[in-house]
């Protein structure tokens, strides 16, 4: 079995749930590993970040988003209002924001808890099957890599690895 595995760096907005269409960089590594038949997992590194797998709606909204992420922000919205104030979620308590203190994050970036739940939601990686050198995405399938966390602009890091023959 061969396992290739490629890491991407990602800089996020921190103003509102950044979207990152990531699946040419999917599918060069699929073809850089020369794996035949397989699978490739895409996953995110933060606990405030998501990978999914959903069409390009193409559309725009004034802001940048796709509508289908817009429609996604909007739900999301309803079910997990973003955390404007402290002591509007329970999360972050004393202790958390000690120790977020003491490794160089502010107050405000750790009012952070509706990223978080979204996250939960939907996963923090995607699992996709390499088939005949191709990551099988179906017809309208793009990866997506989605920061949730609103309170400042940040460097992810999203792991991509093949694994097969």
């Amino acid at each position: 079995m061969t396992i290739h595995t490629e890491t991407v760096e990602l800089i996020s907005t921190g103003r509102m749930p950044t979207f990152h269409m990531i699946t040419e960089k999917v599918n060069d590594a699929v073809r850089k590993s020369g794996i035949r038949n397989g699978i490739c997992t895409v996953y995110s590194h933060h606990t405030t970040c998501s990978v999914m797998i959903q069409e390009c709606s193409f559309d725009k909204t004034y802001n940048g988003l796709e509508y289908l992420q817009q429609d996604l922000c909007d739900v999301f919205e309803s079910l997990i209002p973003t955390c404007r104030k402290e002591g509007q979620y329970m999360h972050p308590g004393p202790e958390l924001t000690r120790f977020s203190a003491e490794h160089g994050e502010d107050k405000p970036q750790t009012l952070n808890t509706d990223g978080h739940l979204r996250s939960a939601i939907l996963g923090r990686s995607e699992t996709i099957i390499v088939e005949d050198s191709k990551a099988d995405l179906g017809q309208f399938g793009h990866v997506y890599f989605v920061d949730f966390d609103q309170t400042c602009s940040r460097k992810r890091t999203v792991k991509i690895q093949v694994m097969g023959e």
